[in-house]
């Protein structure tokens, strides 16, 4: 690897580090800016609008990467998503912090999209499975560091500090980007696809939207949940029309026309779902059911993403050896044990059981993410490359708010019915919702009504792992079936644009 590569690498961890972060390093200061903003009902949308801006932007990226080159558009994200963080840091109210996180959002769809395609550019196919590797310890590094930060500014300065953090390392990305990224990309005239991009906004974010505050805002089979879901539908279909007829279109209908980029994103909404799952119901199960601290579970997810960039970082090996499918499929059958491992376990298992099922599934996303991302760049040119890229991350972010509509739906579905089939001995005592669980095994941890709520919450969490093994299940069905066992290889030629060396 040469110094140049070498330092653009930094510029692209470190970029990649600011968007994987900031979906973490907000969770344990919110009580901080609850008590300092208010609007406490409206919090979720702290996270969720820098998801849903983030992830319906991705594939706009994408395009306009192959059009005027990786490198402008990252910047521009780049400096989108350090205006929004200054504007998260002077916000004055709940409504205001959620509007500029997601100007955030905006800015991390670029990074997102672009870190990966230029990976794809810069690096070889022999390569590019250690750079995923390094890309993905960054994910793993900022799920710990990301909390523990968040935490820290706000118990010892203020909570405005894990926005302000951004701006120098931010700006030590762009510096290292500007000296070092240099493109070759020839300046013609572009016709750009904005009724494409508006219909296809509307039909991912009304999608998002419609899985974001389902089950919580309102009932599934609602009017505003048929509503919603109903729009997404009227935009999805008339976005495709209006990219068949168009010149330059933002999702060309190629991307999931053909059958081994459509399975490939497929089985990657697979992956999304299968992320989210861990990520989410974990730590709670950790802490509420066997009486592990904060950072202890913290600590126990973490094994999953020692795994991950281990495996992917050795994935190359293995994808040359066997294939980009074959390779993907092994690291779906480890997901799937790891799952499964999960889904076996008792109420309150060995502890080395739990890190080890954890470990298990994060070598499985490790060999599963890194082939599929790495052949669809294989199998097409410098100006496609944007385009195939964004839409694998926008399927994996799709498939997170997908797996957390249906995996939340199916932990609350087991906890009402638990709450409402309990004994007379102990319902008085019992939360009216499953809201207040963690308020009344924090208020009387030794009691028979805290047991049961902990049994409850295994049950809960028990059937998330039966979901997940069951989504495993079919990453491994949809791979092998109608993935092609071998993917058409583009060399790389002199269309690639940025430098090597």
């Amino acid at each position: 690897m040469s110094a140049r590569r070498g330092w653009i690498l930094v510029a692209l961890m470190t970029c990649m580090a600011l968007a994987a972060m900031d979906t973490t390093i907000v969770s344990t200061a919110i009580p901080q800016v609850v008590a300092d903003l208010g609007g406490y009902t409206q919090f979720s949308w702290v996270f969720s609008g820098y998801l849903l801006t983030q992830t319906v932007t991705i594939p706009i990226y994408g395009k306009l990467a192959d059009l005027y080159g990786r490198k402008p558009v990252l910047i521009t994200g780049a400096l989108i998503f350090l205006a929004g963080s200054a504007l998260c840091a002077a916000a004055w109210n709940m409504p205001s912090l959620i509007v500029f996180r997601a100007v955030q959002g905006v800015g991390a769809g670029a990074v997102q999209a672009i870190v990966s395609t230029l990976a794809g550019d810069l690096y070889d196919i022999t390569e590019r499975g250690r750079v995923q590797g390094w890309l993905s310890a960054v994910w793993g590094v900022s799920a710990i560091v990301g909390p523990t930060l968040g935490g820290a500014f706000a118990e010892y300065s203020t909570w405005r500090w894990i926005f302000l953090i951004n701006l120098p390392i931010g700006a030590l990305a762009l510096a290292l980007i500007g000296r070092f990224l240099h493109e070759d990309v020839r300046s013609t005239p572009h016709r750009i696809d904005y009724l494409g991009a508006l219909l296809l906004l509307g039909a991912a974010g009304t999608a998002i939207f419609g899985l974001l505050q389902g089950g919580t805002a309102w009932p599934w089979w609602s009017a505003p949940s048929i509503a919603v879901f109903a729009a997404a539908a009227v935009c999805a279909v008339a976005a495709v029309v209006v990219e068949r007829r168009a010149a330059e279109p933002v999702m060309p209908p190629w991307v999931w026309g053909k059958r081994l980029l459509a399975s490939a994103n497929l089985a990657t909404v697979g992956f999304g779902m299968l992320v989210i799952g861990p990520s989410t119901f974990l730590p709670t199960y950790a802490q509420d059911v066997l009486g592990l601290g904060p950072i202890a579970a913290g600590l126990l997810l973490a094994t999953m993403s020692i795994g991950w960039p281990i495996a992917a970082g050795q994935s190359a090996r293995l994808y040359l050896a066997i294939g980009f499918r074959d390779a993907a499929l092994v690291g779906a059958g480890f997901a799937l044990a790891g799952c499964t491992w999960l889904a076996l376990l008792p109420q309150t298992p060995p502890l080395w059981q739990i890190v080890a099922a954890v470990f298990v599934l994060g070598i499985g996303f490790g060999w599963l993410s890194s082939p599929i991302v790495v052949g669809v760049q294989a199998t097409v040119t410098w100006h496609q490359r944007g385009v195939v890229t964004s839409a694998n991350m926008f399927s994996r972010f799709l498939g997170q708010s997908l797996g957390a509509a249906v995996f939340g739906a199916v932990s609350n579905a087991a906890l009402r019915a638990r709450i409402a089939d309990a004994p007379a001995a102990v319902r008085p005592h019992l939360p009216a919702d499953a809201d207040g669980i963690t308020r009344a095994l924090a208020h009387d941890p030794a009691s028979a009504a805290a047991d049961y709520l902990r049994a409850a919450l295994y049950t809960a969490t028990h059937h998330v792992y039966l979901g997940l093994a069951a989504t495993a299940a079919l990453v491994v069905v949809i791979l092998a079936v109608l993935t092609p066992r071998r993917f058409p290889i583009v060399a790389a030629t002199a269309d690639t644009r940025a430098e090597r060396s």
